[in-house]
């Protein structure tokens, strides 16, 4: 990863702007906090938003554009962002987060290597829908694509 940062931060970006499960998995607090100015009791079922985090204007220069510069330096190098958490938020993160990061990359790299991908002919990229389906977790909306073999 390190000697492809832009492919990095793609992947990143897709899994920020996509953020397949909104609402993570319900928390219970551990001792009584305040957060916000709200008090929160001690074994409290707390359900983490992270789209509030992922799309935060205040973190991201550009929330609701694909913007792979958001995990880019100024010398184009990559860098891990606090607020970028796809994988669930405190101690409960999920378990196979470094495998699935593993897995993105590895599957993203092979398919970009063998394939171009456009959208199909008398269709522009600004007609596809990046909103999605909401359900339990938020589904792709569907496309037709043109995956073109390389030589």
């Amino acid at each position: 990863c390190a000697k492809l940062p832009y492919t990095d931060a793609v992947i990143h970006e897709t899994q920020r702007l996509a953020n397949i499960v909104p609402l993570s998995l319900p928390h219970i607090t551990s001792c009584d906090v305040t957060f916000n100015g709200y008090f929160i009791k001690k074994g409290t079922t707390v359900v983490p938003l992270l789209t509030s985090v992922l799309k935060d204007p205040s973190e991201w220069e550009k929330p609701n554009s694909f913007y792979p510069e958001h995990f880019l330096d100024e010398k184009g190098q990559f860098i891990k962002r606090d607020a970028f958490m796809p994988f669930s938020a405190g101690r409960r993160v999920c378990l196979g987060e470094s495998l699935a990061r593993m897995e993105l990359f590895l599957f993203f790299t092979s398919l970009l290597q063998s394939y171009r991908f456009t959208t199909p002919p008398g269709v522009s990229g600004d007609e596809l829908d990046l909103k999605g389906i909401v359900g339990i977790t938020l589904n792709p909306s569907p496309h037709k694509l043109c995956a073109i073999r390389r030589s």
